[in-house]
């Protein structure tokens, strides 16, 4: 990829754009870096998708918002790829089956990353020669964004995919650091009142978190942490998984149905528990946050303590005078690590997505945004749950007090895990 070239004409915006791009492309290309060709072909469950689709989808979203309207004449580089990289686009055209992905072993890995360069020679053309101007600079953005979704996307169902193998695979090298001992669980108290939340407008934010708007809270306290798996294992060996109080209807169905008894990926050993990571099969860490968990694990969890999850708000009324740092994807890590101890709220971001008791919905007067990318966050809308804070494999920057995340209740293979709260009377 070339790099960005600084011209005379060329506002210090649109060189930060294409510097932006460059590195987001770039960052992907490292976490594939440790894949073989066959590790970017399996798909290990319906909503997961091999990492090769990835890396076409996230070309496919440019070639078709971008440059597809840049120069709608040009020839594409392969009629099929508009149909086997649509991910849920219906405006735009048929997709491939989703739950399917993983039987398409042709095109190969190293025709996608042909793809993969086509698409930067152009975007990087059209980048430093300022064609791209005015509503297509936001349309980069949400490019830049979305790929940003699909590292980590690449990461979890990678996970997923090696945990279906026998020997226990790594993806990465470079071992977490030890646990250590956590910090002890406080309570940060909020006296509650009227609240403004969402994002204001300021830089980029993604249509789901506006409009900004005020609500109103009660007085409640919230966990000075992250739930550990050392609290977490509390909870099992106090029967939590046979308690059908603790448990929402749907959730203990499923307790039933799919007979958890543990985390995604916690693995029973003669001597103790283990857990399946990015760095193989590790012994389970004390003092790290529990994850892998699904939110009616969340809920229950809370009952037992006595707690519950935080509203979306009253999380964003902790988080929105805090500075983003965290355990972010950058950090080559990729496994959420103890608290430090401190003053405050700790852990709001990186570490582990934290589930919240609110449902994924509008906010007051939201509208989505004409056209297919309208179809980016809006229609999905409806019987799931959000999320907030970012995790360890999120990658750097993207992430906000405002951003939404949203999944099933039902769905664990996200880096998900736990954070209390509870009323002040």
């Amino acid at each position: 990829m070339n790099e960005p070239i600084a011209t005379p004409g060329r506002s210090s915006a649109a060189q930060s754009l294409s510097r932006r791009y460059e590195a987001t492309r770039r960052f992907t290309e490292r976490l594939r870096g440790p894949l073989s060709a066959e590790d970017c072909t399996i798909q290990s469950m319906p909503d997961a998708s091999p990492a090769k689709w990835h890396l076409a989808h996230t070309s496919w979203f440019f070639d078709t918002f971008v440059l597809k309207t840049l120069a709608p004449e040009r020839a594409p580089f392969d009629p099929a790829f508009e149909h086997l990289f649509n991910s849920y686009y219906n405006s735009v055209g048929a997709q491939f089956t989703r739950a399917h992905r993983g039987l398409v072993t042709r095109p190969g890995l190293a025709r996608v990353e042909e793809y993969r360069a086509w698409v930067d020679d152009q975007m990087g053309e059209a980048l430093r020669s300022g064609r791209i101007q005015g509503a297509m600079t936001d349309v980069v953005r949400l490019g830049i964004e979305h790929e940003q979704q699909h590292q980590e996307l690449l990461l979890m169902d990678i996970l997923h995919g090696f945990s279906m193998n026998p020997t226990y695979p790594a993806y990465a090298s470079r071992a977490p650091n030890g646990s250590g001992e956590p910090a002890a669980l406080g309570w940060v108290a909020h006296a509650g009142g009227a609240l403004h939340v969402g994002h204001d407008g300021q830089g980029f934010g993604f249509d789901n978190e506006g409009p900004r708007h005020a609500v109103q809270l009660t007085p409640f306290e919230l966990g000075s942490r992250l739930v550990t798996n050392a609290e977490y294992l509390e909870f099992m060996d106090d029967g939590g998984y046979s308690d059908p109080l603790l448990w929402l209807s749907d959730g203990w169905a499923r307790v039933q149905t799919e007979r958890w008894a543990a985390p995604l990926y916690w693995v029973r050993r003669d001597d103790g528990w283990y857990e399946f990571t990015l760095h193989g099969l590790r012994p389970l860490e004390p003092a790290a946050p529990v994850h892998h968990v699904s939110l009616y694990e969340a809920d229950a969890y809370a009952t037992w303590a006595k707690a519950r999850l935080p509203s979306e708000f009253e999380w964003e009324a902790h988080a929105q005078a805090l500075p983003v740092s965290g355990r972010f994807a950058d950090s080559g890590e990729f496994a959420p690590g103890p608290a430090s101890g401190g003053g405050g709220a700790q852990q709001m971001f990186g570490d582990v997505w934290e589930w919240t008791r609110s449902a994924y919905a509008p906010y007051p007067g939201f509208a989505p945004a004409p056209g297919a990318l309208g179809e980016y966050n809006g229609k999905f809308m409806c019987n799931q749950m959000v999320l907030r804070g970012g995790a360890c494999v999120t990658p750097p920057g993207h992430v906000r007090s405002t951003y939404r995340n949203f999944f099933y209740p039902h769905q664990r293979w996200q880096f998900a895990g736990i954070r209390l709260a509870r009323d002040v009377s």
